[in-house]
């Protein structure tokens, strides 16, 4: 089955036939077969709180972002603990008060009702903050960047006291 449609932000007919793609057209800026690229991305432990990453995840893609004119950027995050968003990237106070939100919401500690205590006591109200906010994002690609609007950053959230590095992947696709 072929489906075909129209990117409207690059004007050019889409056509997925697969989710391989031809190499003799995958560095061909004029080409309209789709392509893929993935990379893994390791970010440092960050103390608990919502962080702003647009930085350092385009830091690590944009060589391959530049080639796409229209698609989409897929990040999924591989924890349980933590969470992936788009929100404020300029005022900080927007990343506290969530993080004051997110911990009036989910209570933590003694009097807290969770069965699941055995990684501490933070670990289940992180499984359920992750759950709320959820580890993967969408983001279209127009012309070779992250089409996100001026004020929008993507965030991750720790909901650990003791941080680890986190992954997240991230898979493009489009022309």
């Amino acid at each position: 089955m072929q489906v075909s449609s129209m990117c409207l932000a690059a004007k050019v007919p889409v056509c997925v036939k697969s989710v391989h793609t031809n190499p003799t057209t995958t560095n061909n800026p004029t080409s309209t077969a789709p392509k893929w690229a993935q990379k893994t991305i390791t970010l440092p432990p960050l103390k608990r709180g919502c962080h702003h990453i647009t930085s350092k995840i385009l830091k690590e893609v944009q060589p391959e972002l530049s080639g796409f004119k229209c698609g989409l950027a897929h990040l999924f995050l591989h924890h349980t603990s933590a969470s992936l968003t788009i929100n404020e990237n300029y005022d900080y106070d927007v990343r506290d008060d969530t993080e004051t939100f997110l911990n009036r919401i989910v209570p933590e500690g003694p009097s807290a009702p969770w069965k699941h205590t055995i990684e501490g006591s933070d670990d289940m109200p992180a499984h359920i903050k992750s759950s709320m906010f959820g580890c993967a994002l969408m983001i279209p690609i127009t012309h070779g960047k992250l089409n996100m609007g001026t004020w929008q950053g993507i965030w991750l959230c720790e909901h650990r006291d003791n941080p680890t590095p986190r992954t997240v992947v991230v898979t493009l696709n489009g022309i």
